[in-house]
């Protein structure tokens, strides 16, 4: 697969998680597969691309953490997979989006 097509991919996998567990009734027994597979696909990136989203990546995957701590908790295997996907600075919402307009 090439790095563009494992990009979107790695992209698609991480918003609808977001989007999924994005404060509502949820199943979470898909989560650890899911999470699974965006950790494979993340790492399989190089530095210099991953370099390229991170900051977008530590917003996405923040939120997403943010949406399941009331949930699953801090110590949770899915949290800390999910952790392992981010560098910077998390939200400290699953509702904080930047750019969200007024």
């Amino acid at each position: 697969m090439g790095i563009y097509r494992k990009l979107y991919d790695f992209a698609a996998k991480t918003g609808s998680l977001e989007g999924y567990v994005y404060p509502k009734e949820m199943d979470p027994s898909y989560l650890s597969l899911w999470v699974d597979h965006m950790v494979e696909e993340y790492q399989d990136l190089p530095p210099e691309v991953k370099k390229e989203f991170q900051d977008l990546c530590d917003a996405t995957v923040g939120r997403t953490i943010q949406s399941l701590l009331p949930s699953l908790g801090e110590g949770h295997e899915v949290i800390k997979k999910l952790k392992s996907l981010t560098v910077g600075n998390l939200p400290s919402s699953y509702d904080e989006f930047p750019n969200r307009r007024k």
